[in-house]
């Protein structure tokens, strides 16, 4: 067939150069056929109009007059003036007709195109590709219309006309004009593609990081079943996976999240088009994609972020789009681009937020940025009233869409009953850098016009609602200006969804990750009610566990799982830092008040020095429990192959309890010194320091717990306030003690570090540690610049002296 160069080419015909003459979107497509197919990349084929047909197209409709005269008094800061201007331009466009001859091209291509795929008329898919879109530092996508399961070129002409159309929707005309692009400058090139048969499987999305904190080693897939327009129109809520890229490069499965999405709603294929429908509620319990999809998916998402790097001579995270086809089983990338929020700059500044509340959350739902906003809500529901919507208010709806930009760009934060991060709300709130929430399910049920709210997004992936205004603290540093300091500063963290963005903190790893905040938030069940489920005898009980665990028939499985995803996020933020696990370390009184936890938890009246730490793990009642814990740090380190993670005993008395409980841990799989394994025990009890020498013949080193050691050497309840002033850490007591096991774990070449607030709360002891040898000081996320700035005025004196 003769190749018409001027209007039509091929997907194999261009590449990434030719964004002027097949837009963006289209240029990506033609660079991933070319180059990416070679390596496995599946790309749909097709071909698309050039710039050159959507100008032949003007020029013989003698279109761009009209246009400009219908246009010479926009006034796109009034609502009502824009859309009766667009409306005029769009109707004019799609009431034009196309040239025969370009007619007769593409319905050859077309046909073509159906006989490769062995089809008598191929389902295609129309999608809008813009000159000026899918660039780093320009965010086009999403601005035109797309259509889907187009048949027959009759409906091919009809989708052709109303996409060149869509270059002048009331969204696309007000976004070209805020960024400064003129109206008639952008030209539109359109890809006709064949389309994967998502519809009898599942599509999503796809992103080579993590979109709200912008850290890189991870790749992110949303999934759902049927087409993917249901994910980014952000009318359901998608599975979420992450992967993590240095070790899945490794030849692990390092699948490290697996949330699984409501999924209630899907479009499919129909005779008219597409339609909606619902999911059925077995479906929506299991996950969308399989193990081997999400790894396969990540590698290639790996693949074209490496070739487009390279092609960029730049990093460049990328966004993707992609569908598997229920018919053939077989995965497709069916859009790529640059993502153009992190991806264009660098992270050279810190902001630290410190919310000051103990209250619950009005609501909570997915976060999305990394700031807080307060303000008034203003319920919104239908488009008809976002006239009424005032600059500074805070916009809750159901969900957002193109139409809505003029108005969110007003708004202070945004809250929405659906959608994921990849939806309209989402994406959009990133691009102007207000927080969002997503996915509440019932904002606009229980929020009213008027009420005040505060809308925090600080907390990693847990975006949470407060009414009323609550008070809190902002810092902000420049990461450049952090001096360096000799000792080793290490985080203190427990909660996973803030990992990725601590990370980013000047540090040498995690001194402390502790699992309490995993199995008291994520799990939120205590574990041997999940062990002996099946032998519970309080129904009521027995529902609530199910659930609140309905994805598992394994209810032990559910904890094993969240456990090590919990870690395995903490680990990956860090890789390949070190990062030290305490094994959990609840009182009974703690244990109780999980689900199911009264009837395994005996009554104490000192808990803080009862049955806790070591001596649980090797008890024959709470040993089931401990061996979970077990298997999930062998997931984190075998399977996601964070080898980085190092495990930690807290509270153990005896040197005896110690060697328990490394016996329990061989025994499972997690044999000190294989693999690189280190075993370290907490340093809390006045026995560890005596006796140091001895612990340190079973264990690699030592973490000073100084608020323990502190209570048990002076005698002093931590709980109780009217004792704390008698003595801390800075009592002679206590330092002849801490100072003891530093010199020793350095004689003996062992690791020996801190983890408490006391060199954050007292400078002077934080000189002392120094003064010392610590090899590192473990600090809660808040207080990590505050205490090296502290050390390098320590420094500084000294040398001055």
């Amino acid at each position: 067939m003769k190749n018409n160069k001027k209007n039509i080419l091929w997907f194999k015909e261009f590449d990434a150069k030719q964004v002027s003459l097949v837009g963006g979107k289209n240029a990506s497509l033609g660079e991933m056929y070319q180059h990416l197919s070679k390596l496995g990349v599946n790309v749909p084929n097709g071909f698309a109009l050039t710039t050159n047909a959507y100008r032949y197209f003007l020029r013989y409709n003698n279109l761009e007059k009209k246009i400009q005269n219908i246009l010479k008094d926009l006034d796109v800061n009034n609502p009502k003036n824009l859309h009766q201007r667009g409306e005029k331009v769009r109707n004019l466009i799609e009431n034009s007709s196309l040239p025969e001859d370009l007619k007769k091209s593409i319905a050859q291509y077309y046909y073509h195109l159906s006989h490769e795929y062995k089809m008598k008329e191929a389902d295609v898919a129309v999608r809008t590709s813009a000159t000026a879109e899918d660039l780093p530092g320009a965010s086009f996508a999403g601005q035109y219309w797309t259509y889907l399961n187009i048949k027959g070129e009759k409906k091919l002409f009809w989708a052709i006309r109303h996409c060149f159309a869509s270059l002048f929707t009331d969204r696309a005309i007000f976004y070209r004009a805020t960024k400064g692009f003129s109206q008639l400058a952008i030209a539109l090139s359109l890809g006709i593609q064949k389309m994967a048969r998502s519809d009898l499987a599942s599509s999503g999305i796809m992103f080579t990081l993590d979109t709200e904190s912008g850290f890189p080693n991870v790749v992110l897939i949303e999934s759902t079943y049927g087409l993917g327009e249901m994910i980014v129109q952000g009318e359901v809520n998608p599975d979420e996976f992450y992967v993590f890229k240095p070790t899945l490069a490794k030849g692990y499965r390092s699948i490290i999240l697996k949330n699984l999405g409501t999924k209630e709603r899907k479009f499919i294929y129909s005779k008219r088009g597409i339609k909606q429908v619902a999911v059925k509620i077995k479906d929506r319990l299991k996950f969308s994609l399989s193990d081997d999809d999400i790894l396969t998916l990540a590698r290639w998402g790996v693949l074209i972020e490496k070739h487009y790097s390279k092609l960029y001579k730049k990093w460049t995270p990328m966004d993707m789009e992609w569908a598997k086809d229920g018919r053939t089983k077989k995965l497709f990338i069916v859009q790529a681009r640059p993502e153009t929020i992190h991806g264009s700059k660098k992270i050279t500044s810190y902001r630290e937020y410190k919310i000051e509340t103990k209250r619950k959350p009005l609501l909570t739902g997915v976060a999305v940025g990394n700031k807080i906003a307060q303000g008034q809500a203003h319920v919104i529901l239908q488009s008809s009233h976002l006239r009424e919507f005032q600059k500074g208010e805070i916009l809750v709806t159901r969900m957002t869409n193109p139409d809505w930009v003029p108005v969110m760009k007003k708004a202070k934060a945004i809250i929405t009953d659906e959608g994921g991060r990849a939806c309209h709300a989402a994406i959009i709130s990133r691009e102007l850098g207000i927080p969002c929430v997503v996915g509440t399910e019932k904002a606009t049920k229980i929020m009213k016009t008027g009420d005040d709210v505060t809308v925090d997004c600080t907390q990693g992936l847990n975006g949470r609602i407060f009414s009323g205004k609550i008070n809190y603290q902002e810092r902000k540093y420049n990461l450049k200006k952090i001096p360096n300091v000799t000792t080793k500063i290490m985080v203190n963290i427990g909660a996973p969804e803030a990992a990725f963005q601590t990370s980013f903190l000047p540090n040498d790893g995690v001194g402390l990750a502790r699992e309490e905040f995993i199995i008291g938030e994520k799990i939120g069940i205590h574990p041997l009610a999940l062990y002996h489920y099946k032998d519970l005898k309080d129904k009521q009980l027995k529902r609530k566990i199910a659930r609140l665990t309905i994805e598992h028939k394994d209810k032990k499985e559910f904890f094993i799982k969240e456990l090590a995803e919990g870690i395995a996020q903490i680990a990956a933020a860090f890789y390949p830092k070190p990062v030290i696990v305490r094994f959990s370390d609840f009182k009974t009184n703690e244990y109780a008040k999980l689900v199911g936890g009264e009837l395994f938890e005996p009554k104490e009246d000192n808990p803080m020095l009862g049955w806790r730490g070591a001596s649980r793990y090797y008890n024959k009642r709470f040993q089931p429990a401990f061996e979970m814990e077990c298997e999930a740090m062998k997931r984190v380190r075998d399977i996601f192959g964070l080898k980085n993670v190092k495990l930690m005993i807290p509270f153990c008395r005896t040197v005896e309890e110690g060697k328990k409980v490394l016996k329990i841990m061989e025994k499972k799989g997690l044999k000190r010194g294989k693999d690189g394994l280190e075993v370290y025990v907490m340093c809390e009890i006045p026995s560890n320091v005596e006796l140091i020498n001895d612990f340190l013949d079973i264990f690699d080193g030592m973490s000073i717990g100084s608020n323990d050691l502190t209570q048990l050497t002076l005698g002093i309840d931590r709980d109780n306030a009217s004792l704390q002033k008698i003595g801390d850490e800075r009592n002679p007591a206590v330092k002849e003690m801490v100072s003891k096991v530093i010199a020793t774990c350095r004689r003996r070449k062992k690791y020996v570090g801190i983890c408490g607030q006391a060199p954050s709360d007292y400078p002077k002891f934080a000189e002392f540690l120094v003064e010392q040898g610590i090899q590192s000081i473990s600090l809660n996320p808040d207080t990590v610049i505050k205490t090296i700035l502290d050390l390098a005025k320590i420094t500084k004196r000294k040398n001055e002296n």
